[in-house]
């Protein structure tokens, strides 16, 4: 047997114990299956043919303890239609939980011997998978490290990681194209370690949709980025199921108030050009961070002013949201009836009457309260360019307190 063969422990297992063996991986994704000695059940038939078992069956598994055994164990999970008791052996390295094995018996009666020999079997293929975790490692590292000079404001870094990622060979020869995706977590810089991790591994559940394209990640803390080079620019099936699946694993392995947001940057045809994409991704994520209304994933080509509003430093916002006509409105306003009703007008467009269906009120009122408004600032609201200044000055004052929020919430 070679010592890094997966297959080659689960079919010796298999024949030594004339019972079907497999290997799954931490979030119970098969790795390796043996043939079947008339044992299978419809969970190891999916499991086999789809490489992995849906949530409403993997959750009771992982709400037995698995996860935290050090020796193998049974698993009841008879209360699924059709699924027979099993002997879970988990798979570990040096303290590391790399995966489980396991044997399935239809009336859950396992000799100590299959114990052993499972234990034994779980503890070779802990060996190969700690290795390959390793080289794993190594390599990611290294990709990551590229990722972040290519994105580097040196020029000069940025032609030497070029040279790097062309010297890898990640690519094919052929055109490609390059997207980069943003992933921020709404909870910001207070992100504790253990979301940390969350979030990397939530990242690369959504690589794996990418395939057979190639997709490469740097995560750090409350943020990550992810580099698409497809043939094609990606569509946007591809990208929702990409965030989806980002979301969905993030959400099962963090707390219900964390969500992650996303920024999708343009589509550039160049490696040199691949900064540009991380600089609209980064720019698009922080939009979703602080914009109501804009969503859970926010595409740079579709921010329209806010596009240009976010490029602003934070104080250069906060300086440019000093409008003294709205000053003036917030003083005489002290419930904000005003400044709502303003911006409820233009964000509808003019329309008074979607406008007073919005706020509840009636024509008359609403003309009442933009008449009061023209009088507290000096603007005129038939004047292009007051309703410009007005306009783009509430949704600074809006980015802004956003931005003061979203940071002040930072460690």
């Amino acid at each position: 047997m070679a010592d890094d063969d997966l297959q080659s422990i689960v079919d010796e297992l298999a024949e030594r114990l004339e019972r079907s063996v497999a290997i799954d991986d931490p979030a119970i994704r098969l790795l390796a299956a043996s043939r079947h000695f008339g044992d299978e059940d419809p969970v190891r038939v999916s499991s086999v043919l789809n490489r992995a078992i849906p949530a409403e069956i993997s959750d009771p598994i992982f709400a037995q303890g698995i996860a935290g055994w050090v020796e193998p164990g049974m698993v009841d999970i008879t209360a699924i239609p059709g699924a027979l008791p099993r002997l879970c052996a988990p798979v570990r390295c040096n303290g590391l939980l790399l995966g489980y094995l396991w044997l399935i018996d239809k009336k859950g009666e396992f000799r100590q011997a299959e114990f052993t020999a499972a234990a034994e079997a779980a503890e070779q293929a802990g060996t190969i998978l700690y290795r390959r975790l390793l080289i794993h490692q190594r390599s990611q590292a290294r990709h990551e490290a590229i990722l972040r000079e290519l994105v580097s404001p040196d020029a000069l870094i940025r032609a030497q990681a070029i040279d790097d990622l062309r010297a890898e060979e990640l690519f094919p020869e052929s055109a490609m194209q390059f997207t980069v995706v943003a992933v921020h977590c709404r909870t910001g810089g207070a992100t504790p370690p253990p979301q940390e991790v969350a979030l990397e591994a939530a990242v690369e559940e959504g690589l794996r949709a990418v395939s057979p394209d190639v997709a490469l990640m740097v995560a750090n803390r409350a943020r990550a980025w992810i580099l698409l080079a497809q043939r094609q620019p990606p569509t946007r099936l591809l990208i929702s199921t990409v965030t989806d699946r980002i979301a969905g694993r993030f959400t099962r392995l963090t707390h219900a108030g964390a969500a992650p947001v996303f920024g999708i940057g343009t589509t550039v045809g160049r490696l040199d050009t691949i900064t540009e994409s991380y600089r609209h991704a980064s720019l698009a994520a922080r939009a979703a961070l602080l914009v109501p209304g804009i969503g859970d994933v926010a595409y740079w080509n579709e921010l329209g002013p806010y596009g240009l509003l976010l490029k602003l430093s934070a104080d250069d916002l906060a300086g440019a949201a000093e409008v003294p006509a709205l000053t003036a409105l917030e003083q005489e306003d002290n419930h904000h009836v005003l400044a709502e009703t303003l911006e409820t007008f233009f964000d509808h467009g003019g329309n008074i009457r979607r406008t007073a269906e919005v706020l509840n009120i009636h024509r008359a009122t609403l003309y009442q309260r933009l008449k009061r408004i023209e009088q507290v600032t000096g603007r005129t609201l038939e004047n292009g360019d007051d309703r410009l200044t007005l306009h783009l000055g509430l949704k600074l004052r809006g980015l802004a307190t956003a931005l003061r929020d979203h940071l002040d919430g930072s460690p």
